[in-house]
């Protein structure tokens, strides 16, 4: 029982975090806490396996290396925020959006629009980051609380992802189980449509129910965006040509460098008296454009709209805004090498397969081990890598097809890693769209019903296939 230890420490000091420091917990409170947890872990495993301290640290500084491309994709997308905000992209797809989405509707358009983006692009990620960004706006104009908002955006851009060929998570899903890809999105409908439906229907009940009062948000806020920014529909091809560039499939740091460099022409092109604004230069020319243009990239943006809830849209964080995150990723990350390097994870899994008797218990077993992967890790990667590799060997002695494993995998670790604050996608989507995961989280529909729609699928032994012996 000793390799609870490491997990019980972290849950204790982060619950006492939540309590105290409320939402400002993700400001450093939690980074402490899982340093802090990191050094149990290593106790732990220095004197129970005298393990070596170089060793550790190995194993340490080895995962945090695994998530450099991400703390770049990162920065990228602070850069996207801030560059897309003052072009006038976003200002744009938000004046235009208003007009065209009902209220009724709002919500369970925003979640199909973003499955059909997520879909064609295979990443939740930049669908949050743009098309995201500008549902948020729209979203607040016609009055609805936040969480929904993050919600309904969130749970669409996780189902498109889930199920998109072009899906790292899904590639590697099939890939580590031994499944050909298009074999495992196929295997998904099952349980990722109904899934999807149940959500949508949701949403579509509370957009008709809800009493939201956003028709004169809606009025000032267009008039606002008008005051501030040059809108035009010219201003849509820089998403245009952003999403050209995904389906031709160039690597993801090269269009979010290119789309951030578009944008960033546009806005001196198009908004340079707001540019020069940001620039708190006295005098005009290419210095002050460069000095503006720089710090919508880098840092804060406070823009004066004469509409305070606007105000509060419309600024932006740059790269500098992405830093706590990137903090919080490099220590949960030092969390979840300690515990693989100590094998306390391992440990504790290989207990975990003792209590998966049938199919509906393996699968449970497959998506609990998922989802603690998730908080343990704070990594959906290594949770899928981690899961798949532990019960790949028991799905093939009992006789199960691979699918099977590789679906129940995405079912849970996928979808599941952006409601843990901690986790990387947790922690970029809150970061991204400015809510709280906690706050978001109840209205995650199709993330947190996935994992049970997939022990409810295994308990009616629907699709659930054994290998022909």
């Amino acid at each position: 029982m000793i390799q609870f230890i490491p997990f019980l420490v972290l849950i204790v000091l982060i619950t006492c975090c939540v309590a105290v420091f409320g939402n400002a917990t993700l400001d450093g409170a939690s980074q402490v806490s899982l340093l802090v947890a990191s050094s149990v872990s290593v106790l732990v495993g220095h004197f129970t396996k005298r393990l070596e301290w170089e060793n550790l640290e190995k194993e340490i500084t080895d995962k945090i290396a695994s998530c450099t491309p991400a703390i770049i994709i990162l920065l990228l997308i602070g850069a996207i925020g801030g560059t897309w905000m003052v072009s006038g992209i976003v200002p744009t797809m938000i004046f235009y959006g208003m007009q065209i989405i009902r209220p009724e509707v709002f919500l369970v358009s925003s979640s199909v629009l973003c499955a059909l983006v997520s879909l064609m692009i295979g990443s939740s990620w930049t669908t949050v980051a743009t098309i995201g960004v500008a549902l948020m706006g729209i979203g607040k104009a016609h009055g609805f609380d936040d969480g929904w908002i993050a919600g309904s955006i969130i749970t669409g851009a996780y189902f498109g992802d889930k199920l998109s060929p072009l899906s790292d998570t899904t590639v590697l899903a099939s890939s580590v189980s031994g499944t050909p890809l298009f074999t495992h999105i196929r295997y998904m409908l099952y349980t990722t449509v109904p899934t999807f439906c149940i959500s949508l229907t949701i949403f579509l009940i509370a957009g008709f129910t809800m009493n939201v009062s956003g028709h004169g948000n809606v009025h000032e806020f267009m008039k606002g965006l008008q005051h501030t920014f040059v809108i035009s529909p010219w201003l849509l091809i820089v998403p245009v040509l952003t999403g050209v560039m995904i389906a031709r499939r160039w690597p993801s740091m090269v269009v979010l460098f290119l789309a951030i460099l578009l944008a960033a022409i546009v806005g001196l092109l198009v908004q340079p008296t707001l540019v020069h604004a940001i620039s708190g230069s006295g005098d005009w020319g290419l210095l002050a454009s460069y000095k503006g243009m720089m710090h919508v990239v880098y840092g804060s943006t406070h823009i004066e709209t004469g509409v305070p809830m606007l105000n509060d849209l419309v600024q932006t964080s740059g790269m500098g805004g992405m830093m706590p995150t990137i903090w919080l990723i490099i220590c949960a990350q030092t969390f979840g090498g300690a515990l693989t390097a100590t094998g306390q994870l391992q440990d504790l899994m290989r207990q975990v397969l003792r209590f998966a008797k049938s199919t509906v218990s393996l699968v449970a077993s497959t998506v609990g081990t998922s989802l603690f992967c998730n908080v343990a890790t704070a990594d959906q990667y290594l949770s899928i890598m981690l899961a798949s590799s532990m019960f790949k060997d028991e799905y093939i002695k009992r006789g199960y097809e691979p699918r099977l494993l590789s679906r129940t995998c995405e079912d849970s670790a996928t979808v599941t890693s952006v409601l843990i604050p901690w986790n990387t996608c947790g922690l970029t989507q809150s970061t991204v769209l400015g809510v709280a995961t906690l706050t978001y989280l109840p209205y995650c529909f199709f993330n947190f019903l996935s994992p049970l729609t997939s022990i409810v699928v295994a308990a009616l032994g629907w699709k659930i296939k054994r290998k022909c012996s």
